[in-house]
């Protein structure tokens, strides 16, 4: 699957590679963004077995919002035997996951590569 989303604030690309899908969102997640990470991040989760790597590296903010929408992804992959992985979270969205013990529930890695070779 290949795609993407935009408006305004924030884009996200979903893209496979290996075995991996990836979903690449850039710039700000929150209440009036946090839809367009949603869809695509439900529909690659609900997916049997789906191993899907968020990278963060050009995510601006996140707020409580858009970490629930991660947390659910989460849930979602980990019902039909996946697994979501987040990968190279700026400085920002790390002080959040920190702040909130959520980054405890995911697998976190410091690059996309790493996350990618595991």
């Amino acid at each position: 699957m290949v795609g993407n989303a935009s408006r305004g604030r924030l884009h996200v690309e979903v893209r496979r590679q290996g075995a991996s899908t990836v979903v690449s969102p850039s710039g700000e997640l929150d209440h009036h963004t946090a839809e367009l990470l949603r869809e695509p991040l439900e529909e690659c989760a609900g997916r049997s077995g789906a191993r899907i790597v968020v990278d963060c590296s050009r995510l601006d903010f996140c707020d409580s919002t858009g970490l629930n929408v991660l947390l659910a992804a989460r849930m979602i992959a980990e019902a039909a035997g996946g697994s979501v992985h987040l990968a190279a979270m700026t400085p920002v969205v790390a002080r959040v996951f920190e702040i909130t013990g959520a980054g405890a529930v995911f697998t976190v890695h410091d690059t996309l590569d790493s996350a990618l070779a595991e």
